[in-house]
């Protein structure tokens, strides 16, 4: 099982677990897919996009369920990113973590594997 992340604000989740369904943050709705990271990728994700954004949440999905859709793209530095090109199905969540602000403001993702 590979498990992939995926930050975003508390309210947002609560939107897309009564809809059934997420269908992107403002910059997933932008470009077209929805941005996931990898468990060695999330808290630099994290550390350039979300400092000082509070109350958020990290979805831990397995990458396998959304089959097809998912496609692994070169971003960040050429590493490959998961980018799922269609919706995110809510039952397909296996945990919700919070990710708490540091002292410096950067959300911090404790739960992810150790490397």
């Amino acid at each position: 099982m590979t498990s992939i992340y995926k930050i975003l604000r508390r309210d947002e989740w609560r939107a897309a677990q009564e809809a059934g369904v997420f269908k992107g943050s403002g910059i997933d709705l932008r470009d077209g897919y929805i941005h996931f990271s990898t468990g060695e990728q999330a808290q630099e994700t994290a550390r350039l996009h979300f400092r000082g954004a509070s109350d958020l949440v990290v979805l831990e999905i397995e990458a396998e369920k959304l089959g097809a859709a998912l496609v692994w793209e070169p971003s960040r530095g050429g590493a490959l990113f998961p980018h799922l090109y269609g919706t995110l199905p809510a039952d397909h969540v296996v945990a919700v973590h919070d990710a708490p602000l540091d002292a410096s403001g950067v959300p911090t993702l404790g739960f992810l594997p150790k490397r």
